[in-house]
């Protein structure tokens, strides 16, 4: 692997669509295969005080499944404890979100790992800071984006203007993950006929609803075959 390849940043149609999900799974689906995977959740909200600081699930859950030993802060330089969007809650905790010190975090990470895992919060224009927004960490960390779509009414959009903003931002795009976080959604197969149509490309995996650890770690496993991140 190419150490311009070191690391793939997951981001998602919105908030609640299953980043963290599709991002532990492709984490333990390539521990599996005997990679290398450190994992970051550069900035994250809606954390809870514990005996050793505040700790945000999403984080934990993207430790415990990760293979290279890091310092909880090395994973998330950036949590803050209200579930607002992080730039509110930045300003009201009196911080200053800095790319460049995500950056050092990522490099030390990177030069230990075969592979950086790093999931996004909210969508891709979410804030996080007065000048920043997520887009901006792919982009400072020269890492493609894998886009997890929410299966649900207005996906279609949300999932084009997505893709279209990623590529304006001058980040790869690498593909994406359709996530069925809504049972009940209408015509879904015509939905998902759409997005191949539209986005140009068919989904790299489909995760079901609810899935189980088995289905899950299956599904990120194809979703890293066609990455060629593993071998077949």
């Amino acid at each position: 692997m190419t150490r311009a390849a070191a690391g793939i940043f997951i981001t998602g149609t919105d908030t609640g669509v299953g980043k963290t999900l599709v991002a532990v799974s492709l984490v333990r689906a390539l521990v599996q295969h005997g990679l290398r995977v450190s994992v970051m959740k550069p900035i994250a909200s809606g954390s809870e005080q514990t005996a050793q600081g505040l700790r945000n699930s999403d984080a934990l859950a993207l430790a415990a499944a990760a293979n290279v030993a890091a310092s909880y802060e090395e994973i998330n330089p950036y949590c803050f404890e209200p579930p607002v969007s992080p730039h509110i809650a930045a300003d009201e905790a009196g911080i200053a979100v800095d790319t460049g010190t995500i950056l050092r975090r990522f490099e030390d990470m990177a030069r230990r790992s075969d592979l950086v895992v790093v999931e996004g919060a909210g969508g891709w224009h979410a804030p996080i800071s007065r000048a920043h927004t997520m887009a901006d960490l792919p982009r400072t960390l020269g890492i493609p984006a894998l886009l997890v779509v929410g299966l649900r009414l207005g996906c279609l959009n949300h999932s084009l203007l997505t893709r279209r903003a990623i590529e304006a931002d001058g980040v790869h795009f690498c593909g994406w993950i359709g996530n069925a976080i809504d049972p009940a959604l209408e015509r879904a197969p015509e939905n998902l006929a759409s997005l191949r149509e539209r986005l140009r490309c068919a989904p790299l995996a489909l995760f079901p609803y609810a899935p189980d650890d088995h289905a899950a770690i299956a599904a990120a496993t194809r979703a890293a075959r066609s990455l060629a991140l593993v071998s077949n």
